[in-house]
């Protein structure tokens, strides 16, 4: 079609007039606190997308299955921070980490929903898949129950660092729970390497937003 064309996309993106970077803040209740998110249309990783609603609402639903409470827990791709805020609500150390350029905002929301709340108090850290991370965060030094991640799997060219960061940071006894939503190709080979790198378990299935959750674990010699 017309506007598929890449000259008739730039001539689009010239005349769209951006009188704001954010969209209007969105509404969420789960464990019985309200959390708003200020959504950015500058970046993939600043807007909520389905597999975040599936795993906070699984979160919130089986705390006797996953105890989050006082347990330390990294989220990959974290954002606008709505998993992270959850998990926090629920008691964790929480770790949130994304791109430099999506740290703002993911910082702003995670502040704004967790402050004056009797919880510890979480961190925003910069996280680049597959880079810096024996540096950064040492294996000495950093070990997490969990290892959170929602949609970070959709057409980009990232999935093998992405992998290589998850196997860096799930030691024997983490639990990894991704969500995603899946739409492509690509999303089916990174869940066939996911399945042949670690113990895979497919804990939720939401067809109406075409999202698996996943549970995955390091394999026992």
């Amino acid at each position: 079609s017309l506007t598929d064309s890449p000259a008739t996309l730039k001539i689009l993106q010239k005349w769209v007039p951006r009188v704001s970077h954010h969209f209007d803040k969105e509404h969420y209740t789960y464990l019985g606190h309200q959390i708003v998110i200020q959504e950015s249309i500058e970046y993939f990783g600043a807007v909520v997308w389905p597999g975040a609603l599936a795993l906070s609402q699984y979160l919130e639903s089986n705390q006797e299955q996953f105890n989050l409470k006082d347990k330390t827990v990294l989220e990959i791709g974290a954002g606008t921070g709505l998993v992270s805020i959850v998990a926090c609500i629920l008691g964790a150390y929480v770790t949130a980490t994304d791109l430099p350029e999506v740290l703002e905002n993911l910082s702003y929301n995670i502040s704004r929903n967790t402050q004056n709340m009797n919880m510890h108090k979480p961190e925003v850290r910069k996280l680049v898949w597959g880079e810096d991370l024996s540096e950064d965060f040492p294996a000495s030094t950093y070990h997490y129950d969990f290892v959170l991640a929602t949609d970070v799997v959709y057409h980009h060219t990232a999935l093998d660092p992405l992998l290589a960061t998850m196997v860096y940071f799930c030691k024997p006894g983490t639990v990894l729970l991704w969500a995603n939503k899946f739409r492509f190709t690509t999303d089916y080979e990174f869940l066939e390497k996911l399945c042949n790198t670690f113990n895979t378990t497919i804990l939720a299935e939401f067809p109406e937003s075409n999202v698996k959750l996943l549970k995955a674990t390091v394999r026992q010699n």
